[in-house]
């Protein structure tokens, strides 16, 4: 147990003093793009999953 709790507070100060951290107005920025692009992905999905639907949806109409 005493070997979690060191590592534990080694792992704290590890990322206090010898990470480097994106600064926040730049990872504000990167967010915004991130869920801009995430939003647009998902978009042109739920797009090609339409198709595909109504298509497979069209051919099994056409042949029943």
């Amino acid at each position: 147990m005493a070997g979690l709790i060191t590592y534990i507070k080694e792992s704290f100060e590890e990322l206090k003093n010898n990470v480097s951290w994106t600064p926040w107005p730049e990872a504000q920025r990167l967010t915004v793009i991130v869920a801009v692009f995430s939003i647009i992905f998902s978009l042109a999905i739920w797009g090609v999953d339409t198709v595909f639907s109504r298509a497979v949806k069209a051919y099994f109409e056409m042949i029943h």
